[in-house]
């Protein structure tokens, strides 16, 4: 399966609530994240992170279907180096690193998986104005890193805006970082819908970004998990299509033919990469359909 296709929902929980850790495998994701970070308050931090293995332990308690991430908090607080190193001392898939702002960031990462000797993936958060205008150098060169998520509070709240539904505000932003993402073969993760009860809004927000080239959403409720893993899926339309097109591209191609027509439309190499994209993220063997 495309590696993309593999971020289509990134759930959230704090790290001092166990109790909604234990809940993880109840809910179908691609990714579980114990959250040091916003989830946790600041007096909490310090226990949540000595009682990481407790819940790690309480997240593992029932079979999860995906990679078990920590979100730190960022490196360049008071928190962010003990974190990483508690993090990585227990049996998790690897780290969420929020406010990812240069490649150094990640190098640190990198250079403590190694010592721990664990393999890990790595989230990045883009979520700050330097990260956002930084971002093709800060995704540079890691070794662990596989995603990057757009963090809209944060970037809105520094940008001294009021965030909207529609998200006008924040448009730029939530655009530059899926080029980016997509431009370095990262899986680029959309913003979160706070409003935890409007599945409406989580629905219309969740296409939008489905639209702009995002491949998952950040969830903070089992039901926004599985709105997510819903959308972040070629339709059935979609996969339809892209069988057809492939089956008259290695018909036409059989027969000798130079120049390949589908439905009344020429394809060209980028028609026939796309379709063999949307079979690859709906978990079909491309080789099946040429």
């Amino acid at each position: 399966m495309n590696p993309i296709a593999r971020w289509r929902s990134l759930m959230f929980a704090p790290a001092n609530r166990h109790e909604l850790l234990a809940k993880f495998g109840r809910c179908e994701a691609d990714s579980y994240v114990i959250d040091l970070e916003d989830g946790t308050p600041v007096d909490a931090k310090p226990s949540a992170r000595e009682q990481l293995p407790q819940a790690v332990a309480a997240a593992r308690s029932s079979p999860l279907r995906g990679r078990l991430l920590v979100r730190i908090n960022a490196l360049g607080t008071p928190w962010g180096s003990e974190d990483l190193a508690a993090a990585l001392a227990c049996p998790i898939d690897g780290i969420v690193l929020p406010k990812l702002e240069s490649a150094e960031d990640l190098q640190q990462v990198d250079a403590a998986a190694v010592v721990a000797g664990r393999p890990c993936e790595t989230v990045g958060g883009i979520e700050s104005l330097r990260g956002l205008l930084d971002i093709r150098a800060a995704v540079r060169g890691s070794a662990t890193l596989r995603a990057v998520y757009f963090g809209a509070e944060d970037l809105a709240t520094e940008m001294g805006v009021r965030r909207s539904a529609l998200g006008d505000e924040v448009l730029y932003a939530r655009q530059r970082v899926v080029l980016a993402a997509r431009a370095a073969n990262l899986a680029p993760i959309d913003q979160a819908v706070t409003a935890i009860r409007d599945d409406e809004l989580f629905q219309a927000d969740g296409q939008r970004g489905h639209a702009f080239g995002y491949a998952g959403k950040i969830c903070l409720t089992p039901k926004q998990a599985a709105q997510a893993n819903a959308l972040f899926v070629p339709s059935g339309e979609e996969v339809a299509h892209a069988r057809g097109l492939l089956a008259a591209v290695a018909e036409q191609q059989a027969q000798g033919r130079g120049v390949i027509v589908f439905r009344g439309q020429m394809v060209d190499a980028p028609l026939i990469q796309r379709a063999r994209r949307v079979l690859a993220e709906a978990g079909e063997e491309v080789s099946k359909h040429g």
